[in-house]
């Protein structure tokens, strides 16, 4: 039962997927960001979607098939140097083509840019140790909630903060639970995460 829990949670709530869930965020809830049309919003989240998770998922997968890597967990860090370096390719192109269109708020460019920076430095730290690439993303997104809640006077924002609380625990506690990591690299995922998402909203808006 724990251990189904743990994988769900791994699953519904990698890595790949947090540009998606913050930019729906910022979208839908964030009152620093101009609002456009539902559909619109639907579509620039879909297309963060497909430019964040699609496609990165498809190029993993084709890398695990043709055995340039042993598994989808990259359990050892020599493992996740490969996948993690194309994924920081991927978002430094997808954050590009979004930089392009002028009608989108820099709110969301600068959202963009902060994942990538959290994923190129974990690459850099993963030469080195291997940290928790899930606690990085957990911790980013409850970073721009953070940034969101102080912002909005009205405090309207403080369950979904409550939320991504227990949802970074939540992560952490399934890592652990599958020895995926240790309570370092669980640590070491949360401060980078946290510290580059939240700080670099302050001294970027």
């Amino acid at each position: 039962m724990y251990r189904v829990f743990a994988l769900s949670i791994t699953y519904l709530f990698q890595p790949l997927l947090m540009p998606t869930f913050v930019v729906a965020f910022l979208l839908f809830k964030a009152d620093e960001v101009p609002r456009f049309s539902f559909t619109t919003n639907l579509l620039l989240v879909f297309m963060v979607f497909l430019t964040t998770f699609i496609i990165p998922s498809l190029s993993l997968l084709t890398m695990k098939l043709t055995k340039n890597i042993p598994s989808l967990q990259m359990r050892k860090k020599e493992e996740r140097l490969l996948p993690f370096g194309m994924v920081s390719a991927f978002f430094l192109l997808a954050t590009y083509l979004f930089s392009t269109k002028q009608e989108l708020d820099p709110t969301i460019i600068l959202a963009l840019f902060l994942i990538t920076a959290c994923i190129i430095i974990l690459t850099g730290i993963t030469f080195f140790w291997k940290i928790s690439a899930h606690m990085t993303g957990a911790a980013g997104l409850m970073g721009f909630i953070l940034y969101g809640l102080i912002n909005n006077s009205q405090g309207q924002l403080l369950p979904l903060f409550l939320i991504s609380m227990i949802l970074v625990g939540a992560v952490g506690s399934s890592r652990l639970y599958l020895n995926a990591h240790t309570p370092g690299e669980i640590l070491g995922g949360f401060i980078l995460g946290f510290s580059v998402c939240y700080t670099g909203m302050w001294f970027w808006l």
